[in-house]
């Protein structure tokens, strides 16, 4: 076991006979005033006897007019209950520590000082020590400043990167972000993924020039090459594509002690990049709808989608939808899929069909769809909206001899259960109601009850505590 002991308890009693018992007073004083800013002979009511103060600040804030006052008399509020147990330690000789307390000022302001009271007598006197804190005390609250300042601007900067990647994500114009030191492409906003990428190949990660044409691919090394060199000019070029013409503008920057590329593209042939103002306007209000709205080749391979749909299948991004199959998301399996084809075939369009959703985490959801076929598109292609929908459990019966479910919530389960389930089902609620009927006939006569149903008592008794119906002793 450690035993804590305080400085005066470390030094042998033999060297402070021999060395502070042949001080004189004022000597004796110099020494204890040296330790501190502050130093008190404190008596045993708490009265401050002597005083010496070696702080010229404390001596403007008028420490040295404390004589003959009670410790705790010039000390804050929240101090004095620290004052109490540094006086009651220090007379029993329980070990001193450095407590912190609060002196008020003229002004109105605190003064923070750092004391340890020691015992000084068989008398009861105690002397108390104390170091001017208000150094330490500024500088932590210079610290907290600067830590509030910090995470200020920490979130100014995020808030600014969120602005920035949502204008990156949303800008019509293609961009590419290229390492370069690699000459790896390490962000491409989707329309560049539109313009020169694909699902199955998606650019990030891939090296600049492999996005495009062999015939194109010198062209795009040199058109790095010439940005790399020209300092704050931007070098543009022609590069192709799948075929296509595209005009390529680089130039380079540097973030975070990295260099790096700023590639724009537009496409050359006509205005195949470029989307008229107005589709423009109903892409953006697609996108912001708060109903999933999904776009499907005639397979029900995914196309296009809107945020809404990411969020009501928990999906991280649209790199993870484009390409799967709405089936794996949307309806009863090997059910809804014939229904909604074969009507959007001959009809063109469907509303409000009830089918459930299925998240990427296994859930179900119940929703409502609405689809259209558009058989003109060049390719045929369908869109669906899909809505949430909330359904509150119909109420218990009140009246004997009416079913809790109607047909028409029973024809909601058809396709998630099976018809085994069903049926054991609706048996199980008409046997429930015919007891409670014959209960409430016979004034809870179990026997007459058991007679009209038709059943042994024992029967009876075994279906009553299987539905939960009565009170049962251990008898019966």
């Amino acid at each position: 076991m450690t035993i804590h002991m305080s400085p005066a308890e470390r030094i042998e009693p033999r060297f402070a006979r021999n060395l502070l018992g042949a001080l004189d007073g004022k000597v004796a004083a110099k020494v204890v005033a040296a330790g501190g800013d502050v130093a008190m002979i404190i008596d045993r009511g708490g009265f401050i006897r002597d005083l010496a103060v070696n702080n010229r600040d404390m001596v403007n804030d008028g420490f040295e007019g404390w004589l003959d006052r009670r410790w705790a008399d010039t000390v804050t509020s929240d101090s004095r209950q620290k004052i109490e147990e540094m006086l009651r330690d220090a007379a029993n000789d329980s070990g001193a520590r450095w407590r912190e307390i609060n002196h008020p000022t003229a002004g109105g302001a605190s003064v923070a000082v750092r004391y340890i009271a020691v015992n000084a007598g068989d008398d009861g006197r105690v002397i108390a020590i104390g170091r001017d804190h208000r150094a330490t005390a500024e500088l932590q609250q210079r610290l907290i400043q600067a830590q509030q300042t910090m995470e200020r601007d920490y979130t100014r900067l995020r808030e600014a990167e969120s602005r920035y990647r949502l204008l990156f994500q949303l800008a019509s114009e293609a961009v590419i972000v290229v390492d370069a030191a690699s000459r790896k492409i390490i962000e491409a906003n989707p329309a560049a993924e539109r313009l020169i990428g694909g699902v199955s190949t998606p650019l990030i990660g891939r090296t600049f020039s492999t996005a495009f044409d062999n015939t194109s691919r010198d062209a795009a090394v040199s058109l790095l090459a010439m940005a790399h060199g020209g300092g704050n000019l931007t070098a543009q070029s022609t590069l192709q594509a799948e075929g296509r013409s595209f005009n390529v503008a680089a130039s380079l920057f540097r973030q975070d002690r990295a260099s790096l590329f700023l590639i724009r593209l537009s496409a050359r042939d006509g205005d195949a990049g470029q989307v008229p103002e107005s589709a423009q306007r109903l892409i953006d209000v697609l996108e912001r709808i708060p109903d999933a709205f999904v776009v499907t080749d005639e397979s029900l391979r995914i196309i296009a989608e809107n945020s809404a749909f990411l969020d009501l299948t928990r999906l991280a991004s649209k790199e993870q939808a484009q390409g799967q199959s709405l089936d794996s998301f949307l309806g009863r399996p090997e059910i809804d899929r014939n229904i909604l084809v074969s009507s959007l075939r001959q009809h063109g369009s469907l509303k409000n069909f009830a089918t459930i959703l299925r998240t990427r985490l296994g859930e179900q959801e119940d929703v409502e769809v609405s689809a259209v076929h558009v058989a003109d598109g060049e390719p045929p292609c369908f869109g669906f909206t899909i809505r949430s929908v909330v359904r509150t459990p119909a109420p218990r019966p009140s009246v004997a001899g009416e079913l809790p479910r109607s047909v028409e919530q029973l024809s909601h389960l058809v396709g998630r259960v099976t018809l085994k389930e069903l049926v054991r089902e609706t048996t199980d609620l008409v046997e429930r109601l015919c007891i409670e009927a014959a209960l409430e006939l016979t004034g809870n006569n179990r026997a007459s009850a058991a007679e009209i149903l038709g059943l042994s008592r024992q029967s009876l008794y075994s279906k009553l505590h299987r539905y939960g119906l009565g009170d049962f002793n251990t008898s019966e």
